[in-house]
């Protein structure tokens, strides 16, 4: 045998023994046990508010069911779109779920990059967050279509018509970001999960979850040579995502800055839809992951230091998406252009949406200054109340830009309204359901905190117990 193939000891394997300890006043006995026991618990014993989530998220699902079938019988009349206002919550929630999706590809990439050791509690349920939310939002554009069957017309493939995809339009690039940027993230997700598949496999108590998590650990036996290798291609898949994270969300946003429309027609749009894309992931992050902390008992794991670090991250972005908001303003002003003054006043106070603007504005930039305390910081039902209200104001803000821009074209002839039906509102309530439905399974059947890499941490900090991830 090659000495790069004998079994090693990393210190991605190295148990810190029970005296050690992670959390405030949690004995660690075994990081595999903490974390793996969540996947082998049996059945029975799943929390009470596991089932009665996963209830309500399949509810949802239904009646996206219910919701699609009678689009595909009825048409997109049954949405509440109309002339001049074409796009409604369908690209409201595709922008909407893409931008949630962008938190787990910053916190697994650039912060392991940058070596910060506090995304080691969150990357992995991050990471899954954004594949259900790329999902999520792939729906809508499809649906949007109006014959959906059709919609592998977006793709450059060879047919007999000689029909190609217009490859100037920003919807075509829409189409291959956004394909790319779930085919990088799963990579990324799936090739950080094969160490902890190794880890499963050898913990499984029957040979059904033995021989599934062997299938998916793709004979991972935890030699030098596998650990070298992986640590590579993780690091080379981290810096293929790490543009994604700008690329994607300018790339939307040129759905918007391209057209020539008042209130589209902005250069600060790439920018400023990335930060509010993170800004939204990241509350969505913490809306999620204080919920399973709780539930699970995983407080010694996710601790508040974690929370307080992406509350300082929500903060930050949120500073900038503020900074957008002005600038919008400003340059409607500075222009000179009477169309773009108008569509901002329309948006502040003179249109039927005005208070959606105002919404936004509470919900995006007053509520969320509060983290400038490390009191509130601090306090796990604050922080959690403020994600709620930052996801509520990103969707508004989402709302502002496509519907009240469309409703007030250059011409007062062509003016409209847009009254979502409720086929609207169930089709978004669907795909919420979706993705709460595919993290609830996330959670229950795979290790939803990556194993090696916690033990990694408390191998760094076993000599200095009280500067490990507790507060």
């Amino acid at each position: 045998m090659k000495p790069e193939d004998q079994e090693f000891t990393s210190v991605a394997t190295l148990d810190p023994g029970p005296d050690k300890v992670i959390g405030p006043g949690h004995d660690y006995g075994s990081v595999t046990d903490e974390i793996g026991g969540v996947v082998f618990r049996p059945f029975l014993k799943t929390p009470r508010q596991m089932f009665i989530g996963f209830a309500f998220a399949f509810l949802l699902v239904n009646l996206l069911m219910i919701a699609v079938t009678w689009l595909f019988v009825r048409g997109v009349g049954v949405w509440g779109i109309n002339m001049p206002v074409a796009w409604g919550f369908a690209i409201v929630n595709f922008v909407w779920w893409i931008g949630i999706g962008h938190a787990g590809t910053l916190i697994s990439a650039i912060l392991l990059l940058l070596k910060q050791d506090w995304r080691t509690s969150i990357n992995r349920f991050s990471e899954a967050m954004t594949l259900f939310a790329v999902a999520c939002a792939g729906m809508f554009p499809i649906l949007h279509l109006g014959r959906p069957w059709l919609a592998y017309w977006l793709l450059p493939y060879p047919n007999t018509m000689w029909m190609w995809p217009q490859p100037r339009s920003p919807l075509i690039w829409d189409v291959f970001a956004v394909s790319t940027y779930a085919t990088v993230s799963l990579l990324f997700w799936f090739t950080g999960l094969i160490p902890d598949f190794a880890t499963m496999r050898d913990k499984a108590g029957n040979s059904t979850a033995r021989k599934i998590f062997g299938m998916l650990a793709m004979g991972w036996r935890n030699s030098a040579k596998h650990w070298a290798r992986y640590q590579k291609a993780y690091l080379l898949l981290a810096g293929l995502s790490t543009p994604l994270v700008v690329s994607v969300h300018s790339v939307v946003s040129f759905d918007f800055a391209v057209a020539i429309l008042p209130g589209w027609h902005t250069t600060i749009f790439p920018p400023y839809f990335v930060a509010g894309a993170i800004y939204s992931g990241f509350a969505m992050v913490l809306t999620l992951a204080i919920p399973v902390r709780r539930w699970y008992h995983l407080e010694d794991l996710i601790t508040m230091r974690h929370i307080e670090c992406m509350s300082k991250v929500m903060l930050g972005t949120g500073l900038i998406v503020a900074y957008g908001y002005a600038m919008e303003a400003f340059m409607a002003w500075y222009s000179g252009g009477q169309f773009e003054r108008y569509a901002f006043v329309n948006r502040m106070w003179a249109g039927g949406y005005w208070w959606t603007y105002w919404v936004l504005i509470l919900c995006n930039i007053l509520i969320p200054q509060a983290l400038w305390s490390r009191r509130v910081r601090m306090s796990v039902r604050a922080v959690f109340a403020i994600a709620l209200v930052v996801n509520v104001g990103m969707w508004l803000e989402r709302f502002v830009i496509v519907v009240t821009s469309l409703t007030r074209d250059f011409v007062p002839s062509s003016w409209g309204m847009y009254y979502p039906t409720i086929w609207d509102w169930s089709t978004y309530l669907g795909t919420i359901g979706v993705f709460l439905a595919l993290m609830f399974l996330f959670v229950r059947v795979l290790p939803a905190i990556s194993i090696f890499e916690m033990r990694e941490v408390v191998h760094h900090t076993a000599k200095e117990p009280t500067h490990a991830l507790g507060d």
